[in-house]
């Protein structure tokens, strides 16, 4: 036993011999050598029994000498607890996660810094513009320093991240991310706040702007109507547009009246057009309003008594306030002035906007009143085919787009105005209207003949009057003469 125990040791000099001579080893050769000694100890062990523990005993500490003075500072590697060994890579693992945050958070804080330096910078830009659309000096140079310190803080996050200091930068540079995020938010909030100003202001230009041709187009329309007055003076109320209450008299009266008169015969042209299309016989049409009266062989002659009908229609009542309707009760307490104001209101609205507007005005309720009064049901029923169209008609609602509601619109309007204009007048001043009934003596004072160009013979001692045509009126001094049909 003890001749091998004498060829161990030699064998285990021999081997560690080298050691001492060759240079210190890396840690991969340490592993091997260690584990080479391993085995022979436990060789050793097996072979000699317990007798062997205590010798082996003292092998492990020559080991362990010639292990420490060979290999220096990889003793403590190689011999120290285990425990030692299994915490190190947690501990890295550990270091590792918190450099990688670390890292993380200041991306992070560097992104959000060069966000809130453009935001600023955009934010600067746009108060420039304004300040140079109105050349405020003070903020011209206010906002090109603001300008030119966050191109600088620009340059300078540039700098940093390429030179990658990002501790120098999260100490010296940057801020917070969450302050920059704020900061961001609030240039944003500016920058919209210059865009509205901005925008505001271009909104109040383009305002004086459309006042401005709006103006333009006012005082060309009034041209236009100073022209077609000259032109034609029954066709317009142009010449009335600069009339004051104050003013009204009853050559106002008379032209208004000639206005009325001009829209009556239009919508009865318009009514004959629509009887013919629907095969009515207009003789018998007019020989069932006027029996017995409308001479033979003159076909024209029916206008006449077509017009009578639509004047009795639409002057009924026209001496009261209201036309007696229960619609326009409102009217009973209007004083003059409101009669005028309505008068200049109206004559400047067109009939769309006095039919469609938001509220029934009482024009709109006297134009639908009338309508059923002149227009009977049969009438619709010949005139419209449609279903839907003749309940619009009937009910008033039909839009300008039929052109026999259009011309009925506009005689309505006109008969409107003559009647606000006619309630102008002061309260003592004589106001009537007046018709001659059937048979009654012509005479040049108060009728005027609807025939006289046509036929001489009804004038003279033997005419007779076969019916009123336009009623006629008087207004103070003035006495407005009616037209009549006259008969032999």
């Amino acid at each position: 036993m003890s001749q091998r125990w004498a060829k161990n040791k030699r064998s285990f000099e021999e081997d560690m011999e080298p050691a001492k001579a060759a240079p210190l080893p890396n840690f991969g050769s340490v592993a091997r050598t260690v584990t080479k000694i391993l085995r022979l100890r436990r060789s050793a062990a097996s072979s000699a029994g317990g007798a062997t523990v205590a010798a082996a005993g003292s092998l492990d500490a020559i080991g362990k000498l010639k292990l420490c003075r060979d290999f220096g500072d990889y003793s403590g590697v190689l011999f120290e607890s285990s425990g030692d060994d299994v915490l190190k890579p947690e501990n890295e693992k550990k270091q590792q996660k918190k450099d990688s945050s670390r890292e993380q958070e200041a991306l992070e804080s560097f992104v959000a810094n060069l966000f809130a330096s453009i935001s600023a910078f955009k934010a600067a830009y746009a108060q420039l513009q304004v300040a140079q659309s109105s050349y405020d000096l003070d903020l011209i140079q206010s906002t090109d320093a603001t300008i030119v310190a966050e191109l600088r803080r620009m340059s300078e996050l540039k700098r940093s991240y390429f030179r990658n200091q990002s501790d120098g930068i999260a100490n010296s540079v940057l801020q917070p991310a969450l302050a920059a995020q704020l900061q961001e938010l609030r240039n944003l909030s500016m920058t919209y706040g210059v865009t509205t100003r901005k925008l505001e202001d271009e909104i109040e230009l383009k305002e004086s702007e459309i006042d401005a041709l709006r103006a333009e187009l006012l005082e060309s329309d009034r041209k236009v109507r100073v022209l077609e007055a000259k032109l034609h003076p029954n066709r317009s109320l142009a010449a009335l547009d600069a009339l004051h209450l104050s003013g009204v008299n009853p050559t106002h009266f008379l032209t208004v009246l000639r206005y009325t008169f001009k829209a009556i015969r239009s919508f009865v042209q318009l009514m004959e057009k629509e009887m013919e299309s629907a095969g009515w016989d207009l003789d018998a049409a007019a020989g069932s309003i006027q029996a017995d009266v409308l001479r033979r062989g003159k076909p024209g002659h029916r206008t006449y008594a077509f017009e009578s009908y639509v004047c009795r229609r639409m002057f009924s009542d026209f001496s009261h306030q209201s036309f007696a309707l229960s619609v326009l009760e409102e009217c009973s307490t209007w004083d003059r002035r409101k009669f005028f104001d309505e008068f200049t209101q109206v004559k400047s609205l067109s009939t769309n906007h006095i039919l469609d507007g938001p509220r029934p005005s009482p024009v709109a309720q006297f134009c639908r009143a009338k309508y059923s009064s002149l227009v009977p049901p049969k009438m619709i029923s010949a005139f419209f085919s449609d279903q839907e169209k003749r309940a619009a008609v009937s009910s008033g609602r039909d839009s300008p787009d039929s052109e026999f509601f259009a011309g009925f619109a506009e005689m309505a309007r006109r008969v409107w105005l003559l009647h606000c204009l006619f309630f102008s007048f002061e309260a003592e001043t004589e106001r009537s209207i007046f018709q001659i009934r059937r048979g009654s003596r012509f005479s040049e004072v108060y009728m005027e003949s609807v025939t006289a160009a046509e036929d001489q013979d009804c004038a003279g001692e033997t005419a007779a009057v076969g019916f009123t045509v336009v009623p006629g009126f008087r207004v103070g001094r003035t006495l407005i003469q009616c037209k009549v049909y006259l008969i032999s």
